[in-house]
Protein backbone atom coordinates (compact mmCIF):
# COMPACT_ATOMS: atom_id res chain seq x y z
CA UNK A 1 0.00 0.00 0.00
CA UNK A 2 1.72 3.39 -0.98
CA UNK A 3 1.34 6.65 1.42
CA UNK A 4 -1.81 7.30 0.14
CA UNK A 5 -3.79 4.46 0.94
CA UNK A 6 -3.95 2.75 -2.58
CA UNK A 7 -2.93 -0.83 -2.84
CA UNK A 8 -1.26 -0.34 -6.72
CA UNK A 9 1.99 -1.79 -7.36
CA UNK A 10 5.26 -0.20 -9.15
CA UNK A 11 6.33 -2.53 -12.29
CA UNK A 12 8.92 -0.93 -14.24
CA UNK A 13 7.71 1.62 -15.97
CA UNK A 14 3.85 0.72 -14.87
CA UNK A 15 1.17 0.44 -12.54
CA UNK A 16 -0.50 -2.56 -11.23
CA UNK A 17 -3.98 -1.05 -9.34
CA UNK A 18 -6.41 -3.56 -7.88
CA UNK A 19 -9.96 -2.66 -8.65
CA UNK A 20 -13.33 -3.90 -6.57
CA UNK A 21 -16.09 -3.75 -9.83
CA UNK A 22 -20.00 -3.45 -9.39
CA UNK A 23 -21.54 -3.75 -12.85
CA UNK A 24 -24.63 -3.09 -13.97
CA UNK A 25 -24.66 -0.02 -12.27
CA UNK A 26 -27.28 2.96 -12.14
CA UNK A 27 -24.12 4.97 -13.79
CA UNK A 28 -20.27 4.41 -14.33
CA UNK A 29 -18.22 5.98 -11.57
CA UNK A 30 -15.40 5.77 -8.98
CA UNK A 31 -17.37 4.65 -5.43
CA UNK A 32 -14.24 5.38 -3.13
CA UNK A 33 -11.80 3.19 -1.41
CA UNK A 34 -12.33 0.13 0.61
CA UNK A 35 -9.15 -1.25 2.60
CA UNK A 36 -6.98 0.34 -0.13
CA UNK A 37 -8.59 -0.93 -3.41
CA UNK A 38 -10.44 1.02 -5.38
CA UNK A 39 -13.94 0.25 -5.95
CA UNK A 40 -15.77 1.20 -9.05
CA UNK A 41 -19.30 0.89 -10.42
CA UNK A 42 -19.55 -0.03 -14.06
CA UNK A 43 -23.06 0.63 -15.84
CA UNK A 44 -22.33 -2.26 -18.42
CA UNK A 45 -23.23 -5.91 -17.64
CA UNK A 46 -20.32 -8.25 -17.05
CA UNK A 47 -21.59 -10.23 -20.37
CA UNK A 48 -19.54 -11.43 -23.15
CA UNK A 49 -16.69 -9.06 -21.94
CA UNK A 50 -18.24 -5.86 -21.96
CA UNK A 51 -17.94 -4.59 -18.32
CA UNK A 52 -14.31 -5.70 -18.67
CA UNK A 53 -14.24 -3.05 -22.21
CA UNK A 54 -15.87 0.15 -20.02
CA UNK A 55 -13.36 -0.57 -17.22
CA UNK A 56 -10.62 -0.14 -19.59
CA UNK A 57 -12.69 3.12 -22.14
CA UNK A 58 -13.52 4.62 -18.76
CA UNK A 59 -9.98 4.95 -16.99
CA UNK A 60 -8.95 5.60 -20.40
CA UNK A 61 -10.74 8.64 -20.75
CA UNK A 62 -10.37 9.56 -17.05
CA UNK A 63 -6.29 9.46 -17.37
CA UNK A 64 -6.14 10.91 -20.55
CA UNK A 65 -4.40 7.61 -22.03
CA UNK A 66 -4.45 5.69 -24.99
CA UNK A 67 -6.80 2.52 -24.20
CA UNK A 68 -3.82 -0.02 -25.87
CA UNK A 69 -1.71 1.14 -22.67
CA UNK A 70 -4.88 -0.29 -20.11
CA UNK A 71 -4.98 -4.07 -19.33
CA UNK A 72 -6.67 -5.95 -16.86
CA UNK A 73 -4.17 -8.63 -16.11
CA UNK A 74 -6.28 -10.63 -13.96
CA UNK A 75 -9.71 -11.41 -12.63
CA UNK A 76 -11.21 -10.85 -16.27
CA UNK A 77 -14.60 -13.11 -14.92
CA UNK A 78 -14.52 -11.80 -11.49
CA UNK A 79 -15.54 -8.61 -9.24
CA UNK A 80 -11.59 -8.28 -8.43
CA UNK A 81 -9.76 -7.66 -11.40
CA UNK A 82 -6.25 -6.05 -11.43
CA UNK A 83 -5.39 -2.96 -14.10
CA UNK A 84 -2.24 -2.63 -15.29
CA UNK A 85 -1.71 0.92 -16.94
CA UNK A 86 2.05 0.87 -18.83
CA UNK A 87 4.11 3.92 -18.99
CA UNK A 88 1.89 5.87 -15.98
CA UNK A 89 3.79 7.77 -13.33
CA UNK A 90 2.66 6.24 -9.96
CA UNK A 91 2.50 9.79 -8.30
CA UNK A 92 0.24 11.06 -11.78
CA UNK A 93 -2.23 8.07 -11.38
CA UNK A 94 -2.49 9.04 -7.75
CA UNK A 95 -2.74 12.68 -7.93
CA UNK A 96 -5.56 11.87 -10.77
CA UNK A 97 -7.71 9.54 -7.97
CA UNK A 98 -7.24 11.61 -5.59
CA UNK A 99 -8.31 14.70 -7.53
CA UNK A 100 -11.62 12.59 -8.67
CA UNK A 101 -12.29 11.49 -5.09
CA UNK A 102 -12.54 15.11 -3.76
CA UNK A 103 -15.18 16.31 -6.46
CA UNK A 104 -16.82 13.16 -5.65
CA UNK A 105 -18.95 13.58 -8.97
CA UNK A 106 -19.21 10.60 -11.23
CA UNK A 107 -16.81 10.62 -14.64
CA UNK A 108 -18.95 10.59 -18.36
CA UNK A 109 -19.95 6.72 -19.49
Amino acid sequence: MDNTGFRIRQSGADIEVPLHVQPRARRTQIAGLHDGILKVKIAAPPVDDAANRAIVEFFSVMLDQPKSRLHITSGEKSRNKVLRIEGMPMKTFRELIAAHLQTSTPLPR
